[in-house]
């Protein structure tokens, strides 16, 4: 038995009990006649002792001679603790060890095993068995699970079954690339990996299975951010016989689960925002809606003057920031240096100040009287002390700068509390989004999502004003989760092909399997994804995804510490019939 108790449960309960710990040590202080030493597990620290007077002279040599992350076995008993420690839950106690067993000597690690390191996130990456041994990664794969674990037992409580689902499958067009895999077995042809498992959880509906869930990889070959992995892990659901409000009751009622178990919060309102509402008050379809700011378009009130730049603009548009009087000019100079970054792209910004006696002082005082200012003011919202922020530009363009824009400034004004959460639905988005440079339609979701009631003879008429029956879960900016109804018939599938450009034959070459499965009684469904990392990640108060997967890719999708991807020696591609030509 290497130990009778963990690292972190001892306290004064224990005193005189004998007990056997093992661990890594996390340091050591040698005052010459007592040695402490500090021994870690996952549960926690407990303090050894060593001296002179109670311990031999070969022990202390060899108490001495502990290096960092040495892994250890003591044996000993618990003793009252001389100087105590309140911070630690074990500081009442320590071992006075009588017999030490060195498991496994260690290396001086390239970083410190502590909560404030000194290594970069690159090395760190590099070592990352080391980096997990650090509480803060360890926490974040604790608190993964526990997240996992509710959500399983909600979904279980409440009638679904977990089904697996294929990694190697067809690759079929759905909007990322593919990770493809080649096959020795069938000669010149080729697996992908799923960047998700749509068409299998349509095909267990078919199939009678009624209510299915996964927690699952997926996996896309795009560019990657902070937030973004190639391989990442979505909660999967569908369900049978079906609408939509069934499906956004039951994963509100997921949502408000986790948030009670896990954060301790109660929300009871999921408000519901159409996709329209979303950019035209905040410019993109994940609105943070933990404060305000919200745009005020300025068209009618802004382009009856002798100003060219909101004159021929498509959009004018502002925000009113919260006590953004009190800016200096140069920090006003810096906001509009921000927003003319390439990331953002604005040509410049326009301000009006809102003075605290109720008069204004703009950017464009030439152009525009305390009057046609004081509409700003209303316009956006603004109260005295405020300062109204205005871009102008094409329509699209300038709610994504204007967002941005809004981030930022709630970012550095401390409004997007991580303790603090605002879900919300986004509905009724298009079905389909136009390419400007080809000139085609593609689906705004995927191919399999059904268009609102009423709506599908649109496509013939007026493709761009068709609405899918699709629905997103925000939380505090982000989109935690996504999905729609899905079509379930196979002449309502082909029309959808034929306007995404398919011909019959490649809608059958592609998706035949799906479609002869309608033929069958497929009953109407729907369903919805969670991206478990990024849910994760915000319920544990942070939006970087990476520090709470075990073992992540880096920006260029390596995995540094394997040295992945790697090349195949030739023999390997001689048996999958592949040649490597790279174009330098």
């Amino acid at each position: 038995m290497y130990r009778s108790h963990n690292c972190g449960e001892l306290n004064a309960t224990h005193i005189n009990t004998e007990v056997t710990l093992s661990g890594w040590v996390q340091k050591s202080r040698d005052k010459g006649f007592i040695v402490w030493v500090d021994l870690r597990d996952r549960y926690g620290v407990t303090q050894l002792v060593f001296d002179e007077e109670r311990t031999s002279k070969e022990m202390m040599e060899r108490a001495q001679k502990l290096g960092r992350e040495f892994v250890i076995q003591v044996k000993g008993k618990v003793i009252e603790r001389a100087s105590k420690n309140p911070n630690m839950p074990t500081g009442e106690i320590e071992i006075l060890v009588s017999e030490l067993t060195i498991l496994n000597k260690a290396i001086v690690p390239p970083f410190t095993i502590e909560d404030e390191t000194d290594g970069g996130e690159d090395l760190r990456m590099k070592y990352r068995y080391l980096d997990i041994r650090r509480n803060p990664v360890k926490n974040n794969l604790i608190f993964r699970s526990k997240v996992s674990m509710e959500v399983r037992n909600f979904l279980s409580n409440n009638g679904f079954i977990e089904v697996e689902t294929p990694y190697l499958i067809k690759s079929t067009p759905e909007g990322a690339r593919d990770f493809v895999v080649p096959s020795r077995m069938n000669e010149g042809e080729f697996y992908a990996l799923p960047q998700s498992p749509q068409t299998f959880k349509q095909l267990l509906m078919v199939g009678g299975m009624d209510k299915y869930f996964q927690i699952v990889k997926c996996f896309r070959d795009e560019d990657l951010r902070a937030d973004r992995q190639p391989e990442f892990t979505q909660i999967d659901c569908e369900m049978a016989f079906v609408e939509q409000e069934d499906i956004l009751n039951i994963f509100e009622n997921l949502t408000r689960h986790l948030l009670k178990e896990i954060n301790g919060v109660e929300v009871d309102k999921f408000p519901r925002m159409l996709f329209d509402d979303a950019m035209r008050f905040y410019g993109n379809d994940k609105p943070d809606i933990r404060f305000g700011m919200e745009f005020g378009e300025l068209n009618d009130i802004a382009q009856h003057k002798d100003f060219g730049v909101f004159n021929n603009a498509e959009l004018v548009v502002g925000i009113a920031v919260p006590g953004g009087n009190a800016y200096t000019r140069k920090e006003i100079d810096k906001l509009i240096d921000w927003v003319k970054r390439p990331q953002v792209g604005a040509l410049g910004m326009v301000y009006s100040r809102c003075n605290d006696d109720g008069s204004f002082k703009s950017s464009v005082d030439k152009f525009y009287d305390q009057e046609d200012l004081a509409k700003w003011a209303e316009r956006t919202g603004a109260k005295p002390g405020d300062l109204v922020c205005v871009l102008s530009g094409p329509t699209n363009k300038v709610r994504a700068q204007l967002s941005a824009l809004r981030m930022e400034l709630a970012e550095r004004l401390g409004l997007r509390k991580p303790n603090e959460f605002a879900p919300l639905w986004v509905i009724d988005f298009p079905l389909l989004e136009l390419d400007e440079e080809t000139g085609h339609y593609h689906a705004m979701h995927h191919p399999f999502t059904s268009p609102k009631p009423g709506q599908l003879e649109l496509l013939d008429t007026d493709p761009g004003a068709v609405k899918a029956n699709a629905y997103d879960l925000v939380l505090n900016g982000n989109e935690i989760g996504g999905g729609s109804i899905r079509i379930h018939d196979k002449e309502t599938q082909a029309t959808m092909f034929k306007h995404l450009g398919f011909t019959p034959e490649e809608a059958k070459e592609q998706f035949g399997f799906l479609m002869d499965a309608f033929q069958y009684g497929a009953p109407p469904h729907g369903g919805l994804a969670f991206g478990l990392d990024r849910l994760v990640s915000i319920l544990g108060g942070q939006e970087t995804i990476r520090d709470f997967i075990a073992f992540p890719k880096n920006n260029s999708g390596r995995d540094v510490m394997i040295d992945a991807p790697a090349p195949i020696d030739d023999e390997q591609l001689k048996e999958l019939s592949l040649q490597v030509n790279i174009n330098n």
